[in-house]
């Protein structure tokens, strides 16, 4: 009986996992550019941190963009504007401004 607790909420706790925004991507947000959203109405700006870092970082910095954008549809936006990234090097805050186009 205690193996199937156990099962069970393993069970729960992987399936809420599986809806988290930042592992599975968000719908009705899209990114663009600066000049994309010059007639665009502001929202809001959103920063995070990347959870992870090292081998894991790439992950760490999807997971952080999804995150974005689900925090800016929650807000009311549908576009996201990210600041540049410099390739290869370390991403510790990522920021964005969401905007309602």
């Amino acid at each position: 009986m205690r193996r199937i607790a156990l099962g069970a909420v393993m069970a729960a706790a992987l399936a809420a996992c599986t809806q988290d925004p930042g592992f599975v991507g968000v719908g009705g947000v899209r990114e663009a550019t600066a000049a994309e959203v010059a007639a665009c109405h502001y929202v809001s700006d959103i920063r995070m941190s990347p959870g992870v870092y090292g081998v894991l970082a790439d992950q760490g910095v999807k997971y952080a963009r999804n995150t974005i954008m689900a925090d800016a549809r929650d807000a009311g936006a549908n576009t996201v504007v990210f600041d540049p990234v410099t390739p290869g090097a370390d991403v510790y805050e990522l920021h964005a401004v969401a905007y309602r186009c």
